[in-house]
């Protein structure tokens, strides 16, 4: 933390990197120059105090609650960021591979694979239960005495934790909790609650068989994402136990468990009238099936069950509702307009769900979508006949059916072209801190919410910067330059995958030269092209 390249890089993360870098705080300085942030670099010490922050409430999705984000001044996020560059390897190699929530290198697919493994071969009771306000009821000083580190450390921390909260011109303190939306908020979450799922299996003993017969039960098997997480076991006394034991761990820390969102079910039989689980926005179950149609153990034996991982209805329903929103946003809007407002949702939401079963939801959401888009071209032209508004607005596409788009090439991306591709889950404590560059560089490739150009640059590139050559994070930025400066020329060969400060980098040398020479035809030098 005393490193002047770490701090570079502590700076350059929250004012260049961060996609929150226009959001100021309290004392309002945001979108700092190159010299502020040498200046800022300077000033990055340990004994510096805490200052407030300002809170900002922003709507939960498909819900009408809100949810409190604290947003820090930027000497805050630097300096947060600077300890967590510090703090965050040792912590990795501490947490259990069972918790995969506001991680480097792990996401919510592998929280579900992790499911999905636990589940596939015998059907089990499930714990689904929520924490109560999280990051709110966090016992501060048993998070600093669980960090450990040196006093001097442990003084910015508490300071960070009772700076206060601005809420519309009042300061109120903030005696308990951990403040969403720091830099350094997730990890610290993440330290409160280290330590959850190794007492509640290492209170029952792992499964011991003799002569071909099981003597002891399995062990429970947990998984956590940030403050939800599912404890599954086929026998409901043990679920019980696992519950009584995990409000006990909570209470220590000053958390409990939400009890309106936990609750006990089993994933292929009913209880309280529910079959399965949600988590995550996902609708986890298994289904009877017949011998040629249920699961298999890896010898070919028949289970007589099928487990099957889709999008939950709520999840498909908010979606919808978003769709619906902008459509009816956009009545007067030219057609290119709607579908680029249109696109960029239905690419994400489907790829956040293309690891899962989701053929059916996707045919689905499709079906309903051009239903609404018919009756917004209907809208527009109602003194027309329907075969002279569906010509004008659904045309022939590379000989695949009618789909809604433009004489210029602009189409709307339909929810059935993404395709399903099964997630690989992540080695269980693998960390991005281990040095495995090439495994790291793979994930990111292979990763759902890396675009088709970035992930085919990257294995061009083999994971690597094409300018600085040095390899791609899980926490990095990755964006697609064109090399010839012509955003229409799309060839592989046109297309580098580099930093995002690298990219910002290249543009200034490239508006550098020209302004030197008047015109600039020639195409930059690549550092990491050897």
């Amino acid at each position: 933390m005393q490193s002047w390249s770490a701090k570079c890089l502590a700076v350059r993360r929250v004012t260049q990197d961060n996609q929150g870098k226009r959001t100021a705080g309290v004392d309002g300085v945001k979108s700092l120059t190159p010299r502020q942030r040498l200046t800022l670099v300077s000033q990055l010490h340990l004994t510096s105090a805490g200052h407030p922050i300002r809170r900002v409430w922003i709507p939960k999705p498909g819900k009408p609650d809100k949810r409190p984000l604290g947003i820090p001044v930027m000497f805050d996020r630097a300096l947060q960021a600077l300890v967590k560059l510090a703090l965050e390897p040792e912590w990795e190699a501490k947490f259990e591979p069972e918790s995969f929530g506001f991680r480097p290198g792990r996401s919510l697919h592998d929280a579900i694979s992790a499911i999905w493994q636990a589940l596939r071969l015998k059907p089990k009771y499930v714990l689904d239960a929520d924490i109560c306000q999280c990051f709110d009821g966090i016992n501060q000083q048993k998070l600093l005495d669980k960090v450990g580190t040196f006093p001097t450390l442990t003084r910015l921390l508490k300071s960070w934790l009772q700076a206060g909260v601005m809420d519309q011109g009042r300061l109120f303190p903030t005696e308990t909790g951990v403040p969403q939306g720091g830099v350094a908020s997730p990890l610290l979450a993440n330290m409160a609650l280290w330590g959850l799922a190794t007492p509640i299996k290492e209170s029952f003993p792992r499964s011991i068989r003799r002569h071909g017969k099981q003597l002891q039960p399995w062990q429970p098997q947990v998984v956590i994402y940030a403050d939800d997480f599912v404890i599954l076991h086929q026998d409901r006394d043990v679920i019980q136990q696992c519950q009584h034991k995990a409000q006990q761990w909570l209470q220590e820390i000053g958390l409990e468990l939400h009890p309106s969102k936990t609750r006990i079910g089993h994933s292929l039989t009913a209880v309280d009238g529910r079959i399965g689980f949600e988590f995550l926005g996902f609708h986890i179950r298994q289904y009877p099936r017949g011998k040629y149609t249920s699961g298999k153990t890896p010898q070919g034996v028949s289970l007589g069950h099928k487990t099957l991982i889709k999008p939950s209805k709520e999840s498909i329903q908010r979606h919808y509702r978003r769709l619906v929103e902008i459509v009816e946003q956009h009545k007067s809007a030219p057609q290119e307009g709607l579908i680029g407002k249109l696109n960029p949702v239905i690419r994400g939401w489907c790829n956040n769900y293309s690891r899962a079963v989701s053929s059916q939801s996707f045919s689905q959401l499709k079906d309903r979508l051009y239903s609404k888009l018919r009756h917004w071209a209907r809208r527009r032209h109602p003194h027309k006949s329907r075969r002279w508004i569906a010509a004008k607005y659904w045309l022939l596409h590379q000989g695949k059916g009618w789909r809604f788009g433009t004489k210029d090439g602009v189409w709307l991306l339909n929810h059935t072209e993404v395709p399903i591709v099964r997630h690989v889950k992540i080695k269980g404590r693998a960390t991005p801190f281990d040095g495995n560059w090439i495994y790291w560089s793979q994930r990111r490739r292979h990763h759902p919410t890396t675009p088709k150009k970035v992930a085919k640059a990257l294995h061009r590139q083999q994971g690597r910067c094409l300018h600085c050559g040095l390899y791609f994070t899980p926490e990095d930025r990755v964006e697609i330059h064109h090399i010839d400066r012509q955003p229409s020329n799309n060839t592989p060969e046109n297309l580098g995958a580099l930093h995002h400060h690298c990219h910002t980098q290249v543009h200034g040398e490239i508006r550098d030269l020209s302004t030197q020479s008047g015109t600039y035809d020639k195409k930059p030098t690549w550092r990491g092209a050897g």
